[in-house]
């Protein structure tokens, strides 16, 4: 990624396995910037509007599941949408549901990507590897 070494992502993702297996192939794919992960949508929100929250806004993206303990993707990527200090972050929803209504709802809410994670384990590394490519030619605001 451009600045990559400035670029936080924040991944949340309730399945170890899952973030695990994410971060591993974000690897493979050359990305080399921290990721940060948390594991339920309220961790996030604390994450991005609790304490010091504000002041790392400005070289974040976020990779979110929807389907969340506590509060869901849904709701995170509706809150984050609608408050002007987080509006513009890039949000990449990673999760297990093709639904067309889903994806729509999220288009809908502001989401930058969808991406549907395969069931395959083979499938599912392959599409975060093809992910890991992707981030490395998107650019990212500079401030928020």
């Amino acid at each position: 990624m451009p600045n990559s070494h400035e670029v936080t992502i924040l991944l949340v993702e309730d399945d170890a396995g899952h973030a695990r297996l994410i971060e591993k192939n974000l690897r493979r794919s050359k990305v080399c910037n921290e990721i940060r992960t948390v594991r339920d949508g309220a961790e996030a929100l604390d994450y991005l509007f609790g304490d010091g929250g504000p002041a790392r806004l400005s070289s974040l993206l976020v990779l979110l599941d929807l389907k969340l303990p506590k509060v869901d993707g849904y709701e995170v990527l509706e809150r984050m949408k609608a408050d002007e200090r987080t509006k513009v972050v890039p949000v990449i929803v990673l999760t297990t549901t093709d639904d067309a209504r889903e994806v729509a709802r999220c288009y809908e809410l502001g989401c930058n990507v969808y991406v549907t994670k395969p069931v395959d384990y083979e499938r599912f590394a392959e599409a975060v590897r093809s992910l890991g490519l992707f981030l490395s030619v998107v650019t990212i605001p500079e401030e928020v």
